[in-house]
């Protein structure tokens, strides 16, 4: 097993000035399931092919346990890959896809098969050995790619989102069971998804990376309670922190009739975060004109606009935003009302409405 060290890597394709990835420093502890995560074009994919050697390293440079593995082929980094498409062959059995790169490495068919039957029995694939790829499911087929990489036994697992085939109950099914694999076989895990509560179910910490630049790097728990910036206030958490640029007076920031204590610090505007469960219905405070309830069973979420226009939503271009609020399902609103809610202080997050950073 093995630690992996991102030591101020970076990657900039040919033909741009904007680095892909920019000055990268991450430490992934040995054992540890870390997941990258981030909004499409962050640079999360291209930071795992750099791991895996497949793109270069344009400065920096990357460790797998002492060993500087900048230069080195990917044959010979002693880490494994599971790709979002699962690249199995089509005319070979499940058994000789698992043990092909076994086979191309030269090692003898009995330790082959003790291999394959291992790692089959722990992905519950041993009925299936025998059947070829198109005979099995997508969930199998994953479960294939999945036990192709274990029976290489790599210092380092790859994970470039490995379940965005598979249809939706699936991929839960699928990600609890690769998060229980993984804390089993306690093999250093890079795992890299676009889905935040992916990331939060999955890792044991989540690095967040927005244009190239890590935000944050903690474990699920503190990203949600305690986000270093706007940005991942409101990419961490489903449904989305509520970010709100709120005027400023007198130490108080004022959102409509609801006023929340600021910092001296804070200038003329400020942005408030608070999380759908953090605002509760009140008597006086912050009117939300309700334009959709989602009724969920357990949970009700609100949907709405500020009732005072002088409210405006922080780091939003597109349109549409809208106001979240958990409500008791029991007894939620209706489309056309209009609600109260106060918050609660202690799930008021404050951020710099200029530079994004907490305050």
């Amino acid at each position: 097993m093995a630690n992996v060290v991102f030591d101020k890597a970076s990657r900039i394709y040919p033909g741009t000035t904007v680095p892909a990835v920019n000055e990268l420093e991450l430490t992934v502890n040995d054992g540890e399931f870390l997941v990258l995560v981030g909004p499409s074009g962050c640079g999360k994919s291209t930071s795992l092919r750099m791991l895996a050697g497949l793109e270069e390293i344009d400065a920096g440079r990357i460790l797998i346990g002492d060993r500087d593995v900048t230069n080195v082929a990917p044959k010979d980094r002693d880490i494994a890959m599971v790709f979002q498409s699962y690249a199995l062959y089509p005319h070979m059995t499940v058994a000789e896809n698992m043990g092909f790169a076994l086979k191309i490495a030269g090692k003898p068919k009995e330790e082959r098969d003790r291999r394959v039957k291992e790692a089959a029995k722990l992905l519950d694939l041993e009925p299936y050995l025998e059947r070829k790829p198109k005979a099995l499911s997508g969930g199998q087929r994953q479960r294939v790619a999945m036990g192709r990489a274990i029976v290489r036994e790599p210092q380092v697992f790859l994970m470039d989102e490995p379940l965005s085939n598979l249809d939706a109950k699936l991929r839960v099914a699928t990600r609890t069971q690769i998060a229980a694999l993984q804390r089993r076989l306690g093999i250093t895990t890079v795992y890299v998804t676009h889905d935040q509560v992916e990331a939060m179910t999955m890792g044991d910490r989540v690095a967040v990376l927005k244009d190239g630049f890590l935000q944050q790097v903690d474990t699920p728990r503190n990203l949600y309670d305690n986000p270093a910036n706007a940005f991942v206030a409101g990419f961490i958490g489903s449904p989305a922190m509520n970010l709100l640029n709120a005027p400023v007076s007198g130490g108080q920031a004022k959102l409509g009739g609801l006023s929340l204590a600021v910092p001296a610090s804070a200038g003329a505007t400020i942005t408030v975060g608070v999380r759908p469960e953090g605002f509760t219905p009140s008597s006086t405070g912050f009117d939300v004109l309700v334009e959709v309830v989602e009724e969920l069973g357990a949970d009700a979420f609100v949907y709405g606009t500020p009732v005072d226009t002088s409210v405006k939503f922080a780091n939003v271009t597109e349109e549409g935003a809208q106001v979240i609020v958990r409500w008791d399902p029991k007894n939620p609103p209706k489309p056309g009302q209009t609600v109260t809610v106060t918050a609660n202080p202690a799930a008021v997050h404050l951020f710099n409405s200029t530079t994004g950073e907490r305050i």
